[in-house]
């Protein structure tokens, strides 16, 4: 069963076929600025793109009539609920006008649709977006009725590590607790019970701990202080909230491996810095864990931090064992985790929604 997964990005398309649950070919399309220039937006680039996957599918010796479906990254699309989706047309076409947000994720739905139209009619999905929203109502509330809580985070990479360690232990992703910490240019937190994310905090707009480019949650008074203190445009309040906040902010890098060589060197500033990350870290994790009454399973901690055995892992871990066990998988296989949402349907496992 081979399966084709799109995953556009700013600058980039990745690609890759599976066998089954094995990846067979790879290939990540880099695209210029000067490529990108002459597009007046987004939606604009899908045939550029397009010949391109077509270009690659060639070179490699395969048509697209070998393959049982095709799956996108899916973008900024209504709030759904977790699971993979058929791309359909009032899908494209709330990804075409951007309704709900630019990103160059939106295009992925759009050449899976393209593309399995061309193969005959085949399939074409897209699984767990970054709109995902399982979010319990009691959640939503902020405070104020002008204002509601939001769920956008890394929905497909925090369900398929989920779902995988729920493997590991010998039962289902809708059987167990978890709460799941993604840990990246952006940092989301999690609480799972049984198959729905019911709590997260908004990764993407500013909710949650400061990360190595986001400054994450912060004091309302001084914010608002800041606002109209005529020293920062809009546009600037946004960046240092999103971009020039966090780690970046406090050390003038967002490159967690240089941090962490300076604190092997004997830098006790940054080590403080980078320990405050980790402290925020910890505290939404008690926060979602007391979300599910204490009744967690495992703390999964994901993304590229997970990769820092030396500070991070460990820091986190140490305060927050005594919850449950603590499993660590680092990055995000993106492009597998899509499959396996494919795969799942197309063997039935698994019920495909409709947008």
């Amino acid at each position: 069963m081979k399966i084709l997964v799109i995953n556009p990005g700013s600058t980039s398309t990745k690609l890759a076929i599976f066998e089954d649950e094995r990846i067979i070919e790879t290939k990540t399309i880099r695209h210029t600025s000067e490529e990108l220039s002459g597009f007046c937006n987004l939606y604009s680039q899908k045939d550029f793109r397009k010949e391109l996957i077509v270009e690659f599918l060639n070179e490699r010796g395969y048509s697209l009539k070998e393959f049982e479906a095709i799956v996108g990254r899916g973008g900024l699309l209504r709030p759904l609920q977790g699971g993979t989706y058929q791309v359909n047309e009032k899908m494209i076409e709330d990804l075409k006008s951007a309704k709900y947000g630019e990103h160059a994720s939106n295009l992925g739905a759009i050449l899976a649709k393209e593309l399995a139209e061309k193969a005959g009619g085949i399939p074409a999905f897209i699984a767990d977006p970054v709109v995902v929203d399982e979010m319990k109502e009691v959640a939503r509330f902020t405070g104020h009725p002008d204002f509601q809580r939001k769920s956008i985070f890394h929905a497909l990479n925090q369900k398929a590590v989920a779902r995988s360690v729920a493997q590991k232990y010998g039962k289902k992703y809708e059987e167990m607790n978890f709460v799941v910490a993604h840990m990246g240019g952006g940092i989301s937190i999690g609480a799972h019970e049984k198959g729905r994310v019911v709590d997260v905090n908004n990764a993407l707009n500013g909710d949650g701990p400061y990360t190595p480019e986001r400054s994450g949650t912060l004091p309302l008074t001084q914010l608002i202080k800041l606002c109209f203190s005529g020293e920062y445009t809009k546009s600037e309040i946004k960046k240092l909230i999103k971009g020039k906040g966090g780690l970046v902010a406090y050390t003038g890098t967002n490159d967690c491996t240089v941090i962490q060589q300076k604190i092997r060197e004997g830098d006790k500033e940054l080590e403080l810095y980078y320990r405050g990350m980790a402290y925020q870290i910890i505290k939404w994790i008690g926060k979602m864990a007391a979300a599910l009454r204490g009744e967690v399973d495992v703390i999964i901690l994901t993304g590229g931090l997970a990769y820092d055995d030396g500070f991070l892992v460990p820091w986190i871990s140490e305060k927050v064992s005594f919850i449950a066990p603590v499993e660590v998988v680092p990055g995000g296989d993106e492009e597998l985790a899509l499959a396996l949402a494919a795969s799942r349907v197309l063997r039935r496992e698994e019920a495909v929604k409709s947008y």
